[in-house]
């Protein structure tokens, strides 16, 4: 009896500790669709999106074939792809998680700077940042950013170092698609009453009322540039970058006030209301996860 290839048995031992295996070939990829199962005609596996049932015992379906089934894993059909793997993946969705791909050096500082301390395995170019949690797949989320969930496979690389720490509101966000801004006159929502700031909404506050709305003007500013795109994102920056600066007072600081400022900008340029609202919310959330 020939010995296990090396990526079998690494497989093997991911499907032990319920993370869903498939094998990887010459130039990283994995298996498509074999001629049975071209084109849906099976339906798909049951992590596909359209789930259904499919009777080729082969690895194809690409990510969608990974199991933690190890009857699978060394079944005969299955054997031919082993023999020709280069290298092992696994469905971070399958396995309750989610992957930012940090691709370059730019990209990992940036995830140092904004996300919260977590579980790492180093990669050839870069990083790739595990938390706990599935969610949606995208690609170029940022320069050099992919995240890779519930519709993708990440190549496995080891276990990493590092405390496995909750999905965050900040990845959550990455995910939220604005290519442009509608056009004031389409909105469906109305601009937000403008809300104000003093001290009587922020009587826990160490910072003067001068400090305070300065930096909001300032944010605001960068809002309303994004007139034709990315308005939303850049509610979602300033809003964390905002309520950042309180972390250390003993509260109130009157941050629903400031959050309300906003998205009433965010509004006046385009973003739609329910969309402004979710991103100021992440970003006021995620500065409270980076400080806890």
């Amino acid at each position: 009896m020939s010995a296990m290839p090396e990526a079998l048995r690494t497989a093997v031992a991911l499907a032990a500790a319920g993370v869903p295996a498939l094998p990887l070939l010459r130039g990283k990829l994995p298996l498509g669709n074999c001629r049975s199962c071209k084109d849906g005609a099976c339906g798909g596996r049951p992590n596909m999106k359209t789930a259904g049932p499919c009777r080729c015992p082969a690895p194809c379906h690409a990510w969608a074939a990974a199991t933690s089934d190890p009857s699978i894993l060394t079944s005969p059909a299955w054997a031919p792809a082993w023999r020709e793997a280069v290298a092992v993946a696994y469905h971070p969705g399958g396995a309750g998680l989610t992957v930012v791909d940090l691709d370059e050096a730019a990209a990992v500082a940036w995830a140092q700077a904004t996300l919260p301390a977590t579980r790492v395995v180093a990669t050839t170019r870069g990083e790739h940042w595990l938390y706990r949690g599935a969610m949606p797949s995208r690609n170029a989320v940022r320069p050099g950013v992919d995240v890779k969930s519930r519709m993708q496979y990440a190549r496995w690389l080891g276990p990493g170092t590092g405390r496995l720490a909750d999905l965050p509101a900040a990845v959550r966000a990455l995910v939220v698609k604005e290519d442009t801004n509608p056009a004031p006159g389409g909105l469906v929502s109305s601009v937000p009453q403008r809300a104000t700031w003093d001290r009587t909404v922020a009587t826990g506050c160490r910072h003067n009322e001068r400090y305070v709305l300065i930096g909001l003007e300032r944010g605001l500013a960068l809002v309303r540039a994004r007139t034709e795109s990315g308005a939303g994102s850049q509610a979602f920056g300033v809003a964390r970058f905002l309520a950042a600066q309180h972390t250390g007072c003993p509260g109130p600081c009157g941050l629903a006030n400031l959050g309300e400022r906003i998205v009433a900008t965010a509004v006046s340029v385009g973003v739609p209301e329910p969309y402004a609202r979710r991103a100021v919310a992440n970003g006021l959330e995620t500065a409270a996860e980076r400080t806890a």
